[in-house]
């Protein structure tokens, strides 16, 4: 009987050093390795997990919660709309863009300014002169928006009231918008005293920003290239750059459209380069331009478009004197709430 209880009683002391000691083995197992493992996973990079794939959808849509292609637009932002290509793929184009720091007003065209020589080999500045006119400058447009390429105009100001909505097609279609005083007067006859040459100036200015609703580029061409030494040095205090031309179309006085292209392409091969003076306000002009622009691709001619640094600082008593001699109807001042009233929703 003693003996069996004793067996027994050792057998149950038995089990449990048995069952402490697997269980100190396995725990000082553990134990010890924790510190190799971690320093096995800080050594090795985490690989990177592969992108997931979203789910095929069966109808062809995009399916919820993946991640679309496209951008999407942030709440009152537009998102961005991708530059038109060019729809003809042999056009004449723009090899380069050129930005023009007017400060102190710089002079461009070797018919007056020797100093800029700006122009490589076969490249032209296309530029036209007394618009914006209907029919002949929108045709023009539509024959350089088919070449894809771009000009500098210089509007005269009161062309520019006359058709504002036509000089704002200028600027729309992407060209550089300068100016060509007021009236198109001779701002180097004796008839005209300082002021007079200065409001024509500045009037003018303020004539075209008021038809295109923002500042023209302070570029400007004197009426007949009649370069006015007190007007030049007004103009540089200005910091409004000057153009004269390197070849002159003379298209105000062709007979037709071919006579141009002669006249320009001829001066063009002996020159090699240089700033062509043009006129959207003439009809052989207008027809000239798509077989003029032809030409010069055909001849190698690449097109240099100038823009300005900076856009131009009309003065305030000439924007102020034009509206009012323009006589353009006052805005009234009464309350919106008395003008416009919701009648239906």
């Amino acid at each position: 009987m003693r003996n069996a209880l004793g067996l027994m009683l050792m057998s149950v002391v038995a089990a449990t050093l048995i069952a402490a000691g697997g269980w100190f083995w396995t725990s000082s197992s553990r134990h010890s390795s924790a510190p190799q493992a971690i320093a096995a996973a800080q050594a090795a990079p985490a690989p990177l997990p592969a992108p997931a794939k979203p789910a095929a959808s069966r109808d062809g849509s995009d399916v919820t919660g993946s991640i679309s292609d496209k951008p999407r637009a942030l709440p009152g932002i537009p998102a961005a709309q991708p530059k038109p290509a060019c729809a003809n793929p042999d056009a004449l184009g723009v090899s380069r863009v050129v930005e023009i720091d007017t400060t102190g007003g710089p002079g461009f065209g070797f018919e007056h300014f020797k100093q800029l020589d700006f122009l490589g080999d076969h490249e032209v500045v296309l530029t036209f002169d007394d618009g914006p006119w209907p029919g002949n400058t929108p045709a023009v447009l539509k024959a350089l928006a088919d070449e894809c390429t771009k000009a500098v105009f210089f509007a005269i100001g009161k062309h520019a009231t006359y058709h504002p909505e036509i000089l704002k097609q200028v600027a729309a279609a992407g060209h550089t918008v300068g100016t060509h005083t007021w009236s198109h007067a001779n701002l180097n006859s004796k008839k005209l005293n300082e002021q007079t040459v200065k409001d024509e100036i500045e009037k003018g200015n303020s004539a075209v920003k008021f038809a295109l609703g923002t500042a023209p580029t302070p570029f400007f061409r004197f009426p007949e290239l009649q370069h006015n030494p007190a007007a030049m040095a007004y103009l540089g205090t200005r910091n409004i750059a000057m153009f004269s031309c390197d070849l002159d179309s003379f298209d105000f006085r062709a007979k037709n459209a071919e006579q141009i292209i002669t006249t320009v392409m001829t001066k063009l091969e002996k020159q090699g380069k240089g700033i062509i003076l043009m006129h959207d306000f003439q009809k052989h002009t207008a027809e000239a331009m798509p077989e003029l622009l032809h030409r010069l691709k055909a001849g190698g001619y690449k097109v240099v478009f100038m823009k300005a640094k900076a856009p131009m600082q009309t003065l305030a008593d000439y924007d102020d004197a034009l509206i009012k001699d323009l006589k353009l109807p006052v805005a009234g001042t009464r309350p919106i709430s008395t003008v416009v009233q919701t009648v239906s929703q």
